[in-house]
């Protein structure tokens, strides 16, 4: 089976990512929240996680910014040191607006994955947006890739191989864990 071609302009966007956003349900999991005991569990992708972390082992820094606060997602985030941790219904855009402030970086160098209308104002102004295969329809209509593999079950990692790729980073990750 043939692997589909890249654009030019999608490889020249996975090049200058710099910042790594993505929401959490729907995106990092399947969107399905466990209750019960009096505790919410969430099912996260171990090879999602491994990605996010060769990321920032390639200089690249990562958010999570979800529309609603949850222990688990906090108890995940720490696991995977993740740099940045935004939980509260404010709007996306001007989360990332204080990242990029803090950062000095631009809304250019931008990677921002999400799967539903709370993630559109980022998506649409993201340098790179990807929406997650089963998002809406009107989060892949904004999207500059939407993934074949489903949430939660390493979409986040398709996309990570992708940047990695482009800025010529996977390889020497993969020579590594060869040894």
């Amino acid at each position: 089976m043939k692997k589909p071609r890249r654009t030019a302009d999608l490889t020249r966007r996975l090049r200058r990512v710099k910042l790594f956003c993505c929401d959490v349900d729907g995106v990092l999991t399947d969107a399905g929240v466990y209750m019960g005991g009096g505790e919410e569990t969430k099912r996260f992708n171990i090879r999602d996680g491994l990605g996010l972390r060769l990321l920032q082992r390639a200089g690249i820094r990562v958010s999570w910014i979800s529309h609603r606060e949850s222990v688990a997602t906090t108890r995940r985030a720490a696991d995977l040191k993740v740099d940045f941790l935004h939980q509260s219904p404010e709007p996306k855009t001007a989360v990332v607006e204080r990242l990029l402030s803090q950062t000095g970086l631009t809304w250019n160098e931008v990677c921002f994955v999400g799967d539903d209308i709370v993630d559109l104002g980022a998506l649409r102004r993201a340098g790179l947006a990807v929406a997650v295969a089963g998002g809406v329809a009107e989060a892949r209509a904004v999207a500059h890739h939407v993934t074949k593999t489903a949430a939660g079950h390493g979409a986040i990692r398709e996309v990570v191989e992708m940047i990695l790729t482009a800025q010529g980073r996977w390889a020497s990750f993969v020579e590594e864990y060869s040894a």
